[in-house]
């Protein structure tokens, strides 16, 4: 889904005003949406809105940023596709500057959220709603996620008061907001719902999302409070006094660890399932649902599918995004991991194994809303190697087999007799350069966490998407032990995570193995293990001292890279902003 610039000027006008672009499904806001457009439930339905048109969701938007510049993801050029004018590699070969169109977009749709998310709370402060304390809280949590998330990846976020009229603008610098964040979010608490109570779901701003950010936003505060320091002091004194800042990780992700709501999946891969809605491990989510007014997105199932993996007749996926080598090589000897793959069964036992022993799989497994489409089940995880499938025949329809669908070896779609096999080395002509040509484009290893949803197109989808979920609280708080030399609690932390998983029924549901030891490197993989694909990997990879390191496709950097420039759209439209060093 790409979405025009909106100019900085027009969004900083439009703090004050509730747009006529407010409504969201009632299933997110569970409010009844008033007929006015300046409402209170619009325009905090406005500010949910925006974390799911394509802001969270899209994988060119904070996704991008996030992953394709790390050591786990990219988007090459595949020969004919994904050129782009060199978008996709920019962010991954780190040229990008003040003009990069990914920047640009993810900037301004940032400056939407705040600028909605301050809307919300003026309009909320001028009603006399029934539920203004609590609404007045939630919008308040979302300024603080858009602003917290602005701030990590540009340094800086625009801010004007909500409550003053002609309020100036004000340019909050990272280094001293994110103690201002802080304790901003941790006055709401005590107006803040806990998760079920006042109709209140993991897709809203609860005390628990609020957990989530403080324990995220502590993690973080010794990398924005300097970014470009040789070290971080992660031990430094909290910004009430109290403690230390991995104190307040270790205190605030305890507070969802021990919340009997809260719980690990055994199947790791559940928490991202077409219908994943309310699933034990998801704190805080954007909530999507195909045919509604809110925008919806496949993209992070759909974009590292090949052309010719076919869930339905009527979808497939795109052949783009794919894992280093250098993160695929951190799963040697573990790839027995429950988390590394997993084998889909159909309801007549039979599995997909995706290694060339299929024959064929039931035909029963029908698409949602969709004439009686069959549904083909692809396999969860990492996928390396020769793939298998259905084929489109010239009328529309699988390959069937008596009655079933027929499984055949793939190959490429824009390189017809080029087998799908997804290697683990991508092996660039040039290896500066993310560039395959059309006799390359099967190659990296692809990335199927979450589930493709081919209900309606390849753009829509109903999985929600975690931005906060109970595996990565764990990881912070296991990182937190371990930045304090309590390196036993880490371990304990960690190994739980291991052996909470469990493999599927063809392995006897085996769980995973605990670990002995830990140290950095084992860490590090380890959060990687947990937590790919989830627009985690840049932060995790600056605060190990890792983003600056040269990798495929990828110079080592200078530390200036760690944030990213103000785009040149806003510089030109307002002087209150300055370029970030070396930009």
């Amino acid at each position: 889904m790409k979405k025009t610039a909106i100019k900085l000027s027009i969004i900083l006008a439009a703090v004050a005003v509730a747009t006529s672009c407010t409504k969201l499904h009632e299933d997110v806001i569970d409010e009844v949406l008033g007929s006015g457009n300046a409402s209170p439930e619009n325009a905090i339905a406005a500010a949910y809105g925006n974390l799911g048109d394509a802001t969270f969701v899209d994988h060119g938007s904070v996704f991008a940023m996030q992953e394709y510049c790390t050591d786990e993801a990219l988007l090459p050029t595949r020969g004919s596709d994904w050129g782009d004018g060199g978008k996709w590699r920019t962010m991954h070969e780190f040229t990008w500057g003040a003009d990069a169109a990914v920047v640009t977009t993810t900037w301004d749709q940032l400056n939407v959220g705040i600028t909605k998310s301050l809307t919300a709370i003026s309009t909320i402060n001028a009603s006399g709603n029934a539920n203004k304390a609590l609404l007045l809280a939630e919008a308040k949590g979302l300024l603080a996620y858009y602003t917290y998330t602005a701030l990590d990846l540009f340094g800086q976020a625009p801010y004007r008061d909500p409550l003053t009229a002609n309020a100036p603008l004000v340019i909050r610098k990272a280094d001293k907001a994110i103690d201002e964040l802080i304790t901003e979010v941790e006055s709401l608490l005590p107006n803040l719902a806990n998760m079920g109570d006042q109709s209140t779901h993991n897709g809203r701003f609860t005390k628990q999302a609020a957990y989530a950010l403080l324990a995220d936003m502590y993690l973080n505060r010794a990398v924005l409070k300097d970014r470009y320091a040789a070290t971080f002091n992660f031990n430094e004194a909290a910004v009430s006094g109290q403690g230390t800042d991995m104190d307040k990780v270790i205190q605030y992700s305890s507070e969802i660890i021990n919340n009997p709501k809260f719980s690990l999946e055994s199947n790791y891969f559940r928490s991202f399932d077409i219908d994943n809605q309310g699933r034990p491990e998801l704190v805080f989510v954007v909530a999507q649902k195909i045919n509604t007014l809110r925008n919806s997105d496949n993209d992070f199932a759909y974009m590292s599918m090949e052309r010719n993996q076919k869930p339905s007749p009527a979808n497939r996926g795109t052949n783009a995004s794919c894992v280093t080598p250098e993160f695929y090589r951190t799963w040697d000897n573990n790839h027995d991991d429950p988390r590394f793959s997993r084998r889909y069964q159909y309801a007549d036992g039979t599995w997909f194994m995706n290694d060339g022993t299929d024959v064929s799989v039931p035909a029963t497994s029908i698409v949602p809303n969709s004439n009686n489409l069959p549904w083909f089940h692809f396999n969860r995880g990492l996928q390396v190697g020769q793939q298998y499938g259905p084929i489109l025949l010239s009328n529309g329809t699988f390959d069937m087999l008596n009655g079933r669908i027929k499984v055949s070896k793939l190959y490429c779609e824009k390189n017809t007799t080029l087998a799908m096999d997804f290697t683990p080395e991508l092996n660039f002509d040039n290896p500066a350069q993310a560039v395959f040509t059309q006799a390359q484009i099967n190659r990296g290893v692809r990335v199927f966490k979450y589930e493709f949803d081919p209900e309606r197109d390849n753009s829509s989808s109903n999985v929600d998407i975690p931005l906060y979920r109970l595996g990565g609280i764990y990881c912070m708080r296991a990182e937190a032990f371990f930045r304090k030399g309590q390196t036993g609690q880490a371990l304990t932390d960690i190994n739980l995570l291991r052996t909470s998983r469990t493999r599927e029924a063809l392995y006897n549901n085996a769980p995973g193995v605990a670990l002995t030891a830990i140290n950095e490197t084992t860490l590090y993989n380890e959060i990687g293990f947990e937590m790919y694909w989830e627009m985690n990997r840049r932060k995790e990879m600056i605060r190990f001292n890792k983003f600056d390191l040269a990798g495929t496709a990828k110079p080592a950097s200078q530390p200036y890279r760690r944030i990213y420039p103000i785009p040149q759209t806003t510089l030109d439209a307002s002087k209150a902003f300055k370029q970030n060093d070396k930009y």
